[in-house]
């Protein structure tokens, strides 16, 4: 039935807290909410940006989040504690079950579709051995945040494909209300269980995890 199956790359794919390692090295016993803080401020302000139309980097909107993570957390902000932690977002965990999505699917043509720069993305795929499973789209080639239209667009465009002929993932709730918005079909990857927000636009699946994926 679906021709491309496109995923989100942060919480979809990639676990964004497994970070939490790292940041207890520098910062004991404050990793778990120095993590989610982190991610929230990341999502707060990309959006912000696409909402002021004066876009900037995911990079950058990664950095200022960890910024402002650790500033509110009440440690020390050190410049090359800064740096380790950014570099290893370009080391995030894969879900248990992506390594084997090519295997299980050898007809499927997976992509990654995200935020993310291609300078953050082309790394963590090969660092996790997944380079050859997945093909890389990054809305930093338009730059137009998801989950503005325009971004779904760009990404419909470089598949060639109706959007009725692509399945969309993403464990984050505004990414499948936008891709829905949009057209594409959605698979919302709820790994917590949790209630589907009142947004009044539904997934067309709720999905577990990965291990197995409508076809």
């Amino acid at each position: 039935m679906y021709k491309a199956y496109v995923f989100d790359a942060y919480g979809t794919v990639f676990d964004v807290h497994s970070v939490m390692e790292k940041i207890h090295q520098f910062y004991p016993e404050k990793g778990e909410a120095i993590s989610q803080k982190w991610r929230s401020n990341q999502i707060h302000y990309f959006l912000v940006r696409q909402l002021i139309q004066d876009y900037r980097p995911f990079t950058d909107i990664t950095r200022w989040a960890l910024l402002d993570a650790l500033s509110t957390s009440g440690v020390e902000v050190k410049e090359e504690v800064v740096s380790e932690l950014m570099e290893e977002y370009q080391h995030l965990s894969p879900y248990e079950e992506v390594a084997s999505m090519s295997e299980k699917h050898p007809d499927k043509t997976f992509t990654i579709f995200s935020n993310g720069t291609t300078s953050m993305l082309e790394p963590l795929l090969e660092n996790n051995q997944l380079s050859d499973t997945f093909q890389l789209l990054s809305a930093d080639d338009v730059q137009v945040y998801k989950p503005h239209p325009e971004a779904y667009a760009y990404a419909q465009e470089k598949l060639g494909l109706k959007k009725e002929e692509i399945l969309f993932f993403s464990s984050n709730p505004w990414d499948i209300t936008g891709a829905t918005s949009y057209g594409f079909h959605t698979a919302w990857v709820n790994r917590k269980e949790q209630k589907w927000p009142e947004l009044g636009i539904e997934p067309t699946y709720i999905i577990d995890n990965l291990t197995n994926i409508p076809q």
